[in-house]
């Protein structure tokens, strides 16, 4: 695959063979960062557990202290009081089947899905539409909840899910390269810890097996994982 100038620049202020400490790595993904949009940085964790078994799975959500630099839209199904609840916390689009039917039309003008634990039965029939895209509500992420304004107020201030692809590695983004180094490892750490204590008791031997951060746009930049524990 052949990169464009910006990117072989960048690529020459990282040594490939070196396992950087966190800060480090992260000052370097904001310095390869060099696109003309404020650019996301993105962490990817390669885990020692084998998620095509149920006991090794890793899943849940974390809310970043710095946010994602993203505007979330969430939409909450809910019925009765819960759909004013919603809105007044923030949901940018609250409802039932009339929601059901839009989505089904190809309508995907959303970045969360929460819903009430009544309303499973109607968010079911979307399981084809929200399952690939990482969107379908799930309680271990806190966005199948009888609290739908809580879920919102957590996801507009940058609770973000974390789960683990078919390759057992967990991608997230942590920011953007205009937070800074301070909040991107605050962020940074908020993320980690979580996935440690998510760790699965069947899980054997090294648990972090490899760790990466990059912007968008720059190259990929490996974190020593002797020092993130697990």
């Amino acid at each position: 695959m052949k990169h464009g100038k910006k990117y072989s620049e960048s690529a020459k202020l990282i040594d490939r063979s070196n396992l950087y400490d966190v800060a480090e790595a992260l000052d370097l993904s904001i310095k390869t960062g060099t696109a003309k949009f404020d650019e996301t940085v993105e962490v990817h964790v390669r885990l020692g557990v084998d998620g095509r078994h149920a006991d090794q799975q890793v899943r849940g959500a974390v809310v970043l202290p710095n946010g994602t630099g993203k505007t979330v839209r969430a939409l909450v199904f809910a019925k009765g009081d819960k759909v004013q609840a919603a809105l007044d916390a923030g949901a940018d689009f609250a409802g039932a089947e009339e929601l059901v039917a839009k989505i089904q039309g190809g309508w995907m003008d959303f970045d969360v899905v929460i819903a009430s634990p009544d309303m499973m039965g109607v968010v079911g029939r979307l399981g084809k539409v929200l399952g690939p895209r990482g969107l379908m509500p799930n309680p271990k992420a806190g966005t199948v909840t009888p609290d739908v304004a809580k879920a919102v107020t957590e996801a507009k201030a940058g609770k973000i899910e974390y789960r683990l692809d078919k390759t057992n590695i967990i991608h997230c983004p942590i920011g953007k390269v205009s937070f800074g180094v301070e909040k991107l490892q605050e962020n940074f750490d908020a993320l980690l810890g979580a996935i440690v204590r998510a760790k699965p008791a069947a899980a054997k031997g090294q648990y972090i097996k490899s760790c990466t951060v990059a912007s968008t746009m720059g190259p990929g930049v490996k974190i020593n994982p002797a020092k993130l524990g697990g």
